[in-house]
C-alpha cells in the first residue's frame, strides 16, 4: 500500500499504483478530492501530453501550490496506463509504503 500524506492529512493511498520515472502515479478512485483543488497550472512533457496540476489545502498547513499532476489525455500508447492517475511531488508531501 502507498500512501500521500500532507501533515498527516491522506491525499491518496493505494496498493495499484503505477511507477513511471521514480514517481507514484494513483488511481483517481484513490485520491482524497476533498483536499486537493484545480491548479491553473499546466505543463508538457512529450511523450505524456499536457499534465495539469493541483493545489492541496489540509489542516495546519499553508495552502500547497502544485502539489500533485496528472495527464487528463496521454498522447502516446506509452503513457495511456497513467491517464487520468495522479502523481504527488516528493518535495512537498509524504509518500511512502505501509
Amino acid at each position: 500500500m502507498v500512501k500521500a500524506t500532507l501533515n498527516g492529512t491522506v491525499l491518496a493511498e493505494s496498493d495499484e499504483t503505477i511507477v513511471v520515472e521514480g514517481n507514484h502515479y494513483f488511481p483517481p478512485s484513490t485520491v482524497n478530492d476533498k483536499a486537493l483543488t484545480p491548479s491553473d497550472t499546466h505543463t508538457t512533457c512529450p511523450w505524456k501530453g499536457v499534465a495539469s496540476y493541483y493545489n492541496a489545502s489540509v489542516p495546519g498547513v499553508t495552502p500547497v501550490k502544485d502539489v500533485a499532476w496528472y495527464y487528463p489525455t496521454t498522447i502516446t500508447d506509452k503513457a495511456k496506463p497513467i491517464e487520468g492517475y495522479v502523481a504527488f511531488y516528493k518535495n512537498k508531501v509524504t509518500i511512502s509504503d505501509a
